[in-house]
């Protein structure tokens, strides 16, 4: 057997001629362009450069730097984002961070060349990262990255939100059984089912809505010593820093405390995880057997590569999929800040970048699902009316124990041989309507008329009447949700202005 001849680096049917990039080939949930292009490399360099240039125009403010370095680092930032090939390409860059294990250093040591280069006289040059370090850089750049993909996010839940809450009231009264570890279980209503959908994502959207992105300044050993040296003061630096990113302001360094970082990520999975809630559900309730929901229909969506009659509901796998891969990287998040070490760490702080950006991007991705599935979701009554007269008067049963045991002979015991009854005869096929036959001589022969009429017997055995507060319920979480809903909103309504 002949054994090629490896091809020289660079040839162009090699590796090496291979697009990096990674856009999401095995990720569908977050693969559109307008989820992996806020969170990608070239985002990512773009926040630290322009971290760079507000720093330098900070300074500059500060009279800590030439009057025009500031103008000098931005004409040099907005140069190289025209130029994806130039000297602050992602390639380039991910190559040289390999040398001191942040993107950062290269990153700055290409800026102080292109800023001299274009004025070798100028003030710029010395006002590229004077004073920080790579954390205080890369570790507000991540903050910058992330409140901007959660203005996204947080914009989705909302719609997605306004659409569950227009479920729940349209099918207050629409009649479901409630299902519990897989069985029939109470009767209850759709609307019930689409109100806590809206609970969880509420719920998501305001821990979002709560977030703080806080710029990280402590220089190289989180005391600033540094900026003291040059004259600063530190503190009033790094909130005007902040305040020309778009940032918050920070309370103090926090370099060694991972909070923001650990919160962030959280918020995120609680995203995943609430809008998982609603794909569960819909995944199951649109299977053919049961048929109470479908997703929304559109040209290509859910087809099969060799079942041309399936329909299958991408939407909701999609979701599912962010849903269950999220926890585990909130936990390695929080595992990297359990792990940190003295005033800055090595290798724990190294994975909290990519798990941190795929929270992110799994988070953007599900919540435009959602937004697409809430705002399209099929619902057919008439099939959720079938499911429930599958079990028809046996869902009844607690009922049934709570009125008729303390006037049945027997007490409970004799009820309960009622519904055995009933239940015998489900086993052995009987439809709905004997099954009610059974269950109501059954009862017959326990409960006397006069205790009983026959018309409350009826409506004792009628699963339509045994719905419990369902509706009070959902009107109160609308209730809830209508009060809250403006106030949640206002703080993203403010980082869509800074944005």
């Amino acid at each position: 057997m002949t054994v090629p001849a490896p091809r020289p680096a660079g040839d162009p049917a090699g590796p090496a001629s291979l697009d990096p990039a990674d856009v999401g080939l095995l990720a569908p949930v977050w693969a559109s362009p307008s989820v992996a292009a806020p969170t990608g490399d070239a985002a990512l360099v773009a926040a630290m450069a322009d971290l760079e240039a507000c720093w330098a125009e900070a300074l500059e403010a500060a009279g800590l730097a030439g009057r025009g370095a500031g103008a000098a680092v931005r004409s040099v930032v907005r140069a190289a984002a025209g130029s994806p090939a130039g000297p602050l390409s992602p390639a380039r860059l991910a190559e040289a961070g390999q040398g001191g294990g942040n993107p950062v250093i290269p990153l700055v040591k290409a800026l102080r060349a292109s800023v001299a280069d274009a004025d070798p006289d100028g003030p710029g040059k010395g006002a590229v990262h004077q004073g920080l370090t790579s954390q205080d850089v890369l570790d507000s750049a991540l903050q910058l990255v992330g409140r901007r993909a959660v203005v996204g996010i947080a914009a989705d839940l909302a719609a997605a939100a306004d659409a569950l809450a227009d479920l729940a009231a349209q099918h207050r009264d629409t009649p479901q059984v409630a299902r519990t570890l897989a069985q029939h279980s109470l009767p209850s209503s759709f609307g019930l089912k689409a109100a806590n959908w809206l609970q969880g994502i509420a719920h998501a959207e305001a821990r979002l809505a709560g977030l703080r992105f806080p710029v990280q300044c402590g220089g190289a050993a989180g005391t600033n010593a540094s900026l003291v040296a040059l004259g600063a003061e530190p503190a009033t630096l790094a909130a005007d820093w902040a305040r020309r990113a778009g940032l918050d302001a920070a309370v103090a360094p926090w370099q060694s405390f991972r909070g923001p970082v650990t919160d962030l990520a959280h918020a995120l999975a609680a995203a995943c995880t609430a809008a998982g809630h609603v794909a569960n559900d819909v995944m199951l309730l649109s299977r053919p057997e049961i048929g109470e929901l479908g997703e929304p229909l559109a040209a290509g969506r859910g087809v099969s590569s060799a079942m041309p009659q399936k329909q299958n509901p991408a939407l909701s796998t999609l979701i599912r999929s962010a849903a269950l891969q999220a926890p585990a990287h909130a936990a390695q998040v929080e595992l990297a800040a359990a792990l940190a070490e003295d005033e800055r760490t090595g290798g724990a702080w190294h994975t909290e970048w990519p798990a941190l950006r795929t929270l992110l991007r799994l988070a953007s991705g599900a919540a435009a699902a959602l937004r697409e599935l809430a705002e399209g979701l099929r619902v057919f009554p008439g099939r959720m009316r079938a499911n429930l007269a599958i079990s028809g008067p046996l869902l009844t049963s607690e009922r049934l124990m709570l009125e008729l045991a303390p006037v049945a002979e027997g007490g409970r015991e004799g009820v309960q041989s009622a519904v055995d009854a009933a239940i015998g005869a489900a086993r052995d096929g009987a439809g709905t309507d004997e099954q009610a036959r059974v269950l109501r001589e059954a009862l017959r022969g326990v409960v006397r008329t006069e205790t009983v009429t026959d018309a409350r017997l009826d409506e004792l055995l009628d699963p339509a009447g045994y719905r419990g507060d369902a509706a009070g319920i959902v009107d109160r979480v609308l209730a809830d949700y209508e009060a809250t809903a403006a106030q949640l909103r206002e703080p993203l309504r403010g980082q869509l202005r800074r944005a």
